[in-house]
């Protein structure tokens, strides 16, 4: 409705004339008696609302409402609101005394908007002119406009003062208590309404089962089905074909194929009510099959046959079939209608084929709407073409269609950073921020670009959080790493009554992964999914694995990939990966060909798996076979990670030559992963002039990372070279590029406990040192010698053997022995490399304390059982 319209009405309605019309626009006033009309012009149809407009404006009087609300009624049936409130306050104006019909008429089109405020003042008019009272479809419109303005206790307020009531009266009743979630009341009013003596015609229950529909309220949609076969309705078609929609979009399709197979006759509406219902429950194929089975029952097809049927041919990716379809649309006359055109756009994009969709669209210039114009702009945003879509996006406001829900949230999922807040801004001008589905589309945007104060201003602005939303955001705190973060915002969850899906659970797992969580939250996680009978879910599944993994608990993961009745592409990657990083290189090979047996389409993360298993031990024939048979046999281009796994592969076995000419060879520009990988391995082969040039070629990629002044300072000091490791100190110092502190974390009872060398913060650093003592004692009582080549400082040897005994991981060891029974196994993660000499005492320590040791240094996870390594003294 326009401002002039609406200001005009609102004065007319409270019996004002102040407000006045432009003179150019100020309409002819409706006379009050009629006069004879002269004949209508050829080609002027009454039923065509401006065709009746043009001939009713020539009447020079008109005395009673007719032709006035003849014109009102067709721009009703039309659905054109702004015309019909235009046309009323056109007779208001004029005089023309207004009827029950009248009022009807605009009350029905109040509630189509839906405006209260309208309604409210057009309440008023009725009290003044008097339809209040005794006209049953005043009333009726009444009742039926508040429920549509959500003003329930309004709507009820005015059907009981309603001295008379029709079945339509109670309908509009019934359907607004329905929509508001009123369950009991609904069925207290079926009582009701039999104990008054009106009989439920099969229009009510059908009305009334569609708004439960809308609402996926099963249980009342139950109770509703129960009082139709009650009185007699049941076998009404158009009932049924109610039923059915309930049911399907309750979830429960096979009660709306119980109903579909009861019926004795159908209509063309039961068949693709039924083939849209299993769409819906993502039974494609079995909603294909009825399509097969029942063209000699249907008949000819309807565009709602063909829409249903090619958004199946969409979500199966039936291209074949959808170009049948498209022949029998134009061979049918259907090639004009929106839907129908639509859903053929939908199926071309999700097929692959956007020139074609592109095409379609371009044919539907009459008939676009905000659905085609979503439908094309997710279609290239599938395909990737993103600049496209943003196009497309602009050309669509140009073409004032303004966007939905919908729209936002498939332009969110568009990977270009520049969007969200571009995006965000133009959800806050339309006011959809607080759509559940838009805001979680802006959390997950958000969330994919790393900023996690945005994502969580996001969330909180969403006013009606369901599980997507909060699904989405812990899944902010797991990309993160923010384990506390998400298992604060899971409680929340709790607190506030949200059940938890599959997806929010594996979000959580996820966060759990993290270095900084405690062994034992993941294990509550588990427990958790267990207690949802969510662990059998893929996801689930496959983020158990990876977790257990991640935490260094091999076994558990194994046993959780064990059990998985069916495995993706996820659980297989996580398998073998875990494998990889925990040093069982021939188990994570055994996984890859039991992977390549099974038939799963193998990704780059799945070679980089095995790859990376070969090179923690040595493995180099067999990492090269891998890495020639990703690009040979499955068409996988190598990336930097790829490449910069090769290095490791080859440079670790010392064969630093290949690995140049492996470099040499890249097809583009090594990164700086490549050369950090090259300069450990320079530091291990103790090879200064390599070393050299690949701190050089670090630097100028990356001047401020702090560990490639530390590798060349200790190849330099590894070699000898004080003067040349005391400049690289200078240089380091000179730019202001601090040196990461070794750190290492152990978990005990729940509680985190961290250390740094010589750390005497602990409160138990006295134990601690005494420990560290007695286990030096005794070790080199069996034997041990401390390496202090380890020890790249220019000092006496006993200095040096000092500082060795206060590595962070040997405080966190000796705690970890004093703190917990004897046989306890020890979980200890290090943000750096372990050094060599520490390594050696882990081993030995696992012998005499009769401890499992897990460490999780910067490379790799080290498993010291029995004075032995996973890693084979190969890391």
């Amino acid at each position: 409705m326009t401002p002039r319209t609406a200001a005009t009405l609102s004065g007319l309605l409270r019996g004002k004339k102040a407000v006045n019309l432009a003179p150019d626009q100020a309409p002819k006033l409706l006379a009050t008696r009629a006069s004879p009309a002269r004949p209508l012009e050829d080609g002027v149809c009454l039923r065509d609302p401006p065709g009746a407009r043009h001939p009713l404006d020539e009447i020079p009087r008109r005395d009673d409402a007719v032709g006035a609300n003849r014109v009102l009624f067709d721009y009703a049936r039309c659905g054109m609101v702004p015309e019909v409130l235009d046309q009323f306050s056109v007779a208001r104006r004029g005089g023309v005394l207004v009827d029950s019909a009248t009022l009807s008429c605009v009350l029905k089109v109040c509630g189509s908007v839906p405006d209260r405020v309208l309604g409210e003042q057009l309440h008023c008019l009725c009290v003044k002119c008097g339809h209040d009272l005794g006209e049953v479809s005043v009333g009726t419109s009444l009742v039926d406009m508040y429920m549509k303005c959500g003003s329930v206790c309004e709507g009820i307020e005015v059907f009981e003062g309603m001295p008379k009531k029709n079945v339509v009266t109670w309908t509009s009743l019934l359907i607004g208590c329905a929509q508001a979630r009123m369950h009991s009341e609904v069925m207290a009013l079926f009582f009701r309404m039999r104990a008054e003596g009106i009989w439920p015609n099969p229009s009510t229950f059908a009305s009334v089962l569609s708004a439960v529909a809308s609402q996926g309220a099963l249980d009342l949609g139950q109770h509703v089905h129960a009082q139709s076969v009650k009185f007699g309705c049941c076998s009404t078609v158009f009932v049924c074909n109610s039923l059915m929609n309930m049911y399907a979009k309750c979830g429960v399709v096979e009660d709306a194929k119980a109903v579909f197979n009861w019926m004795e006759t159908r209509d063309m509406v039961s068949w693709n009510t039924l083939m849209a219902g299993l769409q819906l429950n993502e039974c494609e194929l079995e909603a294909l099959q009825l399509f097969h089975e029942s063209r000699v029952s249907m008949g000819k097809m309807t565009q709602s046959t063909f829409a249903t049927v090619i958004k199946l041919c969409a979500n199966l990716k039936q291209l074949a079939l959808a170009r049948q379809l498209h022949s029998c649309v134009l061979k049918h006359g259907f090639q004009l209608t929106g839907n129908v055109m639509t859903a053929l756009t939908d199926a071309y994009s999700k097929c692959g084929e956007l020139a074609d969709a592109l095409n379609i669209f371009s044919m539907t210039t009459g008939s676009r709407n905000v659905v085609s114009w979503t439908a094309i702009i997710s279609g290239c945003i599938q395909n990737g073409d993103i600049p496209l879509a943003v196009v497309l996006f602009s050309r669509m406001r140009e073409d004032n269609v303004m966007p939905n829900e919908f729209t936002y949230s498939a332009m969110l999922k568009a990977s270009l950073p520049i969007l969200p807040p571009q995006i965000h801004a133009q959800v806050i001008k339309t006011n959809y921020q607080h759509i559940p589905s838009v805001g979680t589309a802006l959390l997950a945007s958000y969330s994919k670009f790393g900023s996690t104060e945005d994502a969580l201003s996001i969330f909180k602005m969403i006013e009606q959080k369901d599980v997507v939303a909060w699904s989405a955001m812990l899944s902010r705190h797991a990309q993160a790493g923010d384990c506390e973060g998400a298992t604060d915002l899971f409680n929340k969850m709790a607190i506030q009554g949200i059940k938890p899906n599959e997806f929010t659970i594996s979000s959580a797992i996820d966060a759990c992964a993290c270095p900084s969580a405690g062994v034992d939250q993941g294990r509550q996680f588990h427990a958790i999914s267990i207690k949802y009978r969510y662990h059998d879910a893929i996801c689930v599944s496959s983020a158990l694995v990876s977790m257990y993994s991640r935490k260094g608990n091999i076994d558990s993961a194994q046993i959780v990939f064990e059990r998985q009745t069916d495995r993706d592409l996820v659980s297989w990657n996580s398998m073998i990966s875990g494998y990889a990083q925990h040093g069982y290189s021939m188990k994570a090979i055994e996984t890859f060909r039991q992977m390549e047996a099974s038939g799963i389409q193998m990704d780059g993360v799945t070679f980089l798996a095995v790859i990376m298993g070969c090179t923690h031990n040595g493995l180099v024939v067999e990492g090269q076979q891998y890495f020639d048979s990703m690009v040979r046999d499955h068409k996988i281009k190598p990336t930097m990670e790829h490449y910069a796994c090769m290095v490791d592969l080859y440079s670790r076995a010392g064969k630093l030559d290949q690995t140049m000419s492996l470099i040499g060879d890249m097809p583009f520009p090594a990164g700086a992963m490549v050369w950090r990988t090259l300069l450990g391995a320079c530091r291990v082969h103790k090879n200064v002039e390599l070393g050299k040039l690949a701190a050089d070629k670090l630097l100028s990629l990356e001047p401020h990372d702090s560990s490639t002044y530390v590798l060349l300072s200790n190849i330099y000091a590894a070699a000898g070279k004080w003067k040349e490791r005391d400049e690289v100190r200078k240089l380091m110092d000179s730019r202001k590029v601090k040196k990461e502190a070794g750190c290492s974390w152990i978990q005990i009872k729940n509680k985190v406990h961290s250390f740094i060398a010589f750390d005497k913060s602990h409160p138990m650093s006295d134990q601690i040192y005494k420990k560290l003592k007695v286990i030096i004692t005794r070790l080199k009582q069996d034997g041990y010698s401390p390496n202090t080549s380890f020890v790249l400082h220019d000092i006496a040897e006993d200095q040096k053997e000092a500082m060795l005994v206060a590595h962070s991981e040997r405080l966190a060891l000796a705690f970890g022995l004093i703190a917990t029974p004897p046989g306890t196994p020890l979980q200890i993660v290090k943000n750096l490399r372990v050094c060599g000499d520490c390594h050696m005492v882990m081993k030995m320590v696992s012998m005499i304390e009769d401890r499992e040791i897990i460490m999780r240094d910067g490379s790799r996870f080290h498993h010291f059982n029995g004075g032995a390594c996973s890693c084979g003294d190969f890391w």
